[in-house]
């Protein structure tokens, strides 16, 4: 089969779309029982994830074109005791910016906008103040504009439809958090904004311009906009996990992620638009390289984010990827074009590890994936981290021990509990990949901690306590 592979037939153009999607289904029915070792591998590592009896995932890996793995864990609907199979259709939630991105591109090269397009373009009435807020600091995060998801108002009317001008009047009079291009901070407001450009660029609705000019030109058969009311075959149900189990995921109009997280999908329809990205099928593969390029603040700093897509590295290997989270589901796509790897982990669960994908697309890449191993550290060391430390004028962290772990306080993200990986170093809840690392001077003291977010850059923060000897205990 590896001479038929979707990617490198369609790399080398020697192969129309219609033809690489037949072969690539072709390759879905029969691969996997071909690749022994690395599926088997693959495997294992989802059946550590997953619990048959819990709410699960649908799972895709391809490699150099070849469907290493592809299945279901777990359940997707626990009152019918229905087991998730991997063709079912998910909510993908930020993912969905992607194909919020290429649409943009794609209008790009069609010559309806520009990337360093003023918003107020399309978008007149929006009160910028004067300011020039570009359709790529909205890309990239770096507007300034507040994410409505962090109003608390927001989650008040979770459960009401409201229009796309509805939507951003919860938004558009918040003050900014900075100048265009001085910092990085995720924004689902800008992502909103996005599709009201598209709308008024192409003068089709978000839903239709994605479903016509991505997913209908590619094969995506199973993708949609979310209409919550609508009957969508093979669309399963979502859940969260409290202290007494799982529970229905909370209700949420699908009218108010929008561009920045209304998408439906299937793993198998992702892994037709990452072979379709090595193709200038949907745009040229120089819009893409802008798109899978670290933007850079105003000083210069990178913020580890393209558009939609976070860049990172990961043993060695250059990774695009990104996760998605909404009511009821979590999901990550991993892309590794230098091994041909891709990745995509679907959950219909809260904070449902669907960071899972990392770690597969790691092994495929014949890699080793290093879990990294907690350690235990008295209190006495973890309170000498104790204290406030500032970000910047506006946001500080609150360093504390409780209970005899160490949590950290972060603006947006609450109280997260650390895990110490050494004296200085710890996890941040449980992913493998973030960190903080605390900065100690030769002589002992504990002088700020830096960041490592794996999405969006590095922050340093200065500890600006006054330290004080713990109490007595």
């Amino acid at each position: 089969m590896k001479n038929v592979s979707p990617y490198a037939s369609l790399s080398r153009g020697s192969l129309n779309l219609a033809l690489a999607i037949c072969l690539y289904l072709l390759v879905v029915a029969t691969a996997p029982a071909a690749n022994g070792p690395l599926t088997a591998a693959l495997h294992a590592a989802v059946a550590e994830t997953y619990k048959a009896t819990e709410p699960g995932a649908a799972i895709i890996v391809v490699k150099d074109g070849e469907v290493v793995l592809r299945e279901g864990a777990g359940m997707a609907n626990l009152e019918m005791g229905i087991a998730v199979e991997p063709q079912m259709v998910f909510r993908i939630g930020s993912v969905t910016k992607q194909f919020t991105a290429v649409s943009i591109l794609l209008l790009s090269e069609q010559g309806k906008l520009s990337l360093a397009d003023d918003i107020t373009r399309f978008l007149p009435d929006y009160p910028t103040h004067g300011v020039k807020i570009t359709i790529e600091n909205l890309l990239t995060h770096t507007s300034g504009i507040k994410s409505y998801t962090d109003l608390p108002e927001f989650w008040k009317q979770q459960r009401k439809d409201l229009t796309l001008q509805e939507l951003i009047g919860l938004f558009r009079d918040q003050p900014t958090d900075f100048s265009p291009g001085e910092r990085w901070y995720y924004s689902n407001s800008g992502y909103v904004l996005l599709g009201a450009i598209i709308e008024k660029s192409s003068g089709q609705s978000y839903a239709d311009f994605v479903e016509q000019n991505l997913f209908k030109k590619i094969g995506m058969a199973h993708s949609r906009f979310d209409r919550t009311a609508e009957v969508v075959a093979g669309r399963i149900s979502g859940y969260k996990k409290t202290d007494h189990g799982f529970l229905n995921a909370d209700y949420i109009s699908m009218s108010l992620p929008h561009a920045a997280g209304s998408l439906l999908s299937t793993v198998d329809d992702l892994a037709l638009w990452d072979a379709a990205l090595y193709t200038d099928k949907l745009v040229t593969q120089a819009s893409l390289q802008r798109a899978w390029s670290s933007f850079h603040l105003n000083d210069g700093t990178p913020t580890n984010y393209g558009y939609g897509w976070i860049i990172s590295s990961i043993e060695g290997l250059s990774v695009l990827s990104h996760s998605g989270g909404i009511n009821g589901f979590s999901s990550m796509t991993v892309r590794i074009a230098d091994s041909h790897v891709y990745a995509a982990v679907l959950t219909n669960r809260d904070g449902g590890d669907a960071k899972l994908a990392r770690k597969l697309a790691i092994l495929a890449s014949g890699k080793v994936w290093h879990d990294p191993i907690a350690i235990t550290l008295p209190v006495s060391t973890l309170e000498k981290l104790v204290g406030v430390y500032r970000l910047n004028a506006a946001d500080i962290i609150t360093v504390s021990v409780s209970n005899g772990a160490l949590t950290a306080d972060l603006p947006r993200y609450g109280k997260l509990s650390l895990s110490p990986v050494s004296e200085l170093e710890f996890l941040v809840s449980d992913d493998p990949i973030a960190r903080i690392v605390f900065e100690r001077q030769t002589r002992g003291a504990i002088t700020g901690l830096s960041i490592r977010s794996g999405i969006g850059p590095n922050q340093r923060a200065e500890r600006v306590d006054q330290v004080t000897a713990p109490a007595p205990r």
